[in-house]
This record gives C-alpha cells, structure tokens and sequence, in this order.
C-alpha cells in the first residue's frame, strides 16, 4: 500500500475528512481522528483501534501492525506500515478505527433509511 492508497481508503468511509495533525494528515469524523499518515514517516500510517481490536490484528498479521509506544499504543492506537499491507486488511483496519469514532448519531444515520423503508411498507400496507 502507499500513503494514497491509504488517504483514498480513509478518505472514502462516511462523513471522513483530512486535516492536520502535529505536522503529519489526520482523518476524521465527527471531528474525531481515526487515523494518521506520515507518522513517524512517511512509510506509516496509524489508526485508533480499541485494545482488543489491536491485540487482534497484531496477533494476526505482526509484519503489518505494531502498537505505537507508550501510553498511546496502551489504548490501542497502532501503527500500520503500509509496504507489508494489502488493501483488503488496511480497509479493514480503517474501517474499524473509523467505527471507533463515528458519532453514535452518524452511525444511526445509516441505519436509518432501511427503517423508513419498513415502515413505509408497513404504513402503505394498512391503507
């Protein structure tokens, strides 16, 4: 993967934008980062897992995801080098952090179209 290929899969969920973040592109929803790119070069991503979700992805594919250091890392932000990822996994993984973040009413959002459809039919079935 490359820093593109990683901004274009970011910048494709729902609702993200791309900011600045101490000198390195952020990605956020909600006004929430979910990811970096450029840290601590440019060879690097890194995304905001739960713990769980980072043990995970650590234990499953190493050569991809590390914990950050630190404190960081402890709360489950990883580092992702984007040479050893393929994009099925990175979106993946981008996915996640994404959830992670998104405004529970965003969330609802996307959900919500599919209940208006059922009630919909449920209304126009008892005309």
């Amino acid at each position: 993967m490359s820093p593109s290929q990683f901004r274009r899969i970011a910048l494709s969920l729902p609702g993200a934008s791309e900011g600045a973040h101490m000198g390195t592109a952020d990605f956020r929803v909600g006004n929430k980062i979910f990811a970096t790119l450029g840290n601590p070069d440019a060879a690097s991503g890194v995304i905001g897992l739960t713990p769980d979700q980072q043990a995970l992805l650590i234990e499953t594919t190493p050569k991809v995801f590390s914990p950050v250091p630190g404190g960081w890392g402890a709360r489950g932000w990883t580092r992702v080098r984007l040479a050893a990822a393929d994009a099925a996994t990175l979106e993946s993984a981008l996915t996640m952090a994404w959830q992670n973040r998104t405004p529970k009413k965003l969330l609802a959002g996307r959900a919500r179209p599919a209940t208006k459809a059922k009630t919909s039919r449920k209304s126009s079935g008892d005309q």
